[in-house]
């Protein structure tokens, strides 16, 4: 396509309305990320957390093709989706308990970047359909949404922080989105597309499987500070 042609301009907005479409579960997934750190590391784990996401998905449009090929990758994406966004609830490993998300900033990066690599296995279909091999409609696209992501996920970390009830909503979120991948995934098309029951069943079991499971750590978690 030419350059600022009619065609060229329609693409780009197609893909800028994609992203934006998707920038609601970007800003969920970096806000609970960045929301434990420091308060002058959190616009800045935003930023680069949302550059770093943008340069894997510029990427994974560019091997789309080679991705689709691959079977089961949807179900890995959704399955490991469930467990960042358990892990958004309450962290584990060598990261201070209590408050969720990451407590360093390369850890919130790690976190957001990962996510939204996963998120974006399915999303990417639709960019790179829209830009019609132009990789240069992708990137203006992406950069196009980058003020929207940052300002969308200063909101939400200033909503979570007033109210710590959102980061169960945001998790449940992300849940929702890993259970999508997980019934989408073409290998267990003839599970669940004659089954209208399967499918909502593991929507149900996913969502309530995180929440139930992030409320029991964290409960453990106040518990064990408090004995402290």
């Amino acid at each position: 396509m030419t350059f600022l042609s009619p065609e060229w301009l329609s693409a780009l907005a197609s893909i800028v309305l994609i992203d934006l479409i998707l920038a609601g579960d970007n800003a969920i997934v970096i806000a609970l990320a960045a929301r434990s750190l420091p308060t002058h590391l959190q616009k800045k784990a935003i930023l680069w957390g949302t550059i770093g996401a943008i340069v894997v998905r510029s990427l994974m449009t560019l091997v789309v093709v080679w991705l689709l090929k691959i079977p089961g990758l949807m179900l890995a994406g959704g399955l490991g989706l469930v467990w960042i966004a358990y892990k958004l609830l309450v962290p584990g490993g060598d990261e201070e308990h209590g408050g969720g998300g990451a407590t360093t900033f390369f850890g919130a990066m790690k976190t957001i970047i990962v996510a939204d690599a996963l998120m974006g296995v399915d999303n990417v279909l639709g960019v790179a359909g829209a830009a019609h091999g132009a990789f240069d409609l992708v990137v203006i696209g992406l950069l196009i949404s980058v003020p929207i992501v940052v300002w969308g996920s200063s909101v939400v970390l200033k909503l979570v922080d007033r109210f710590p009830i959102i980061s169960y909503l945001g998790a449940g979120v992300l849940a929702f989105t890993a259970a999508k991948m997980i019934v989408g995934e073409p290998l267990l098309k003839p599970v669940f597309d004659p089954n209208e029951i399967a499918r909502w069943a593991v929507y149900a079991v996913v969502i309530a499987g995180v929440l139930l499971a992030g409320r029991m750590m964290a409960r453990r978690a106040e518990a064990h500070t408090g004995a402290a």
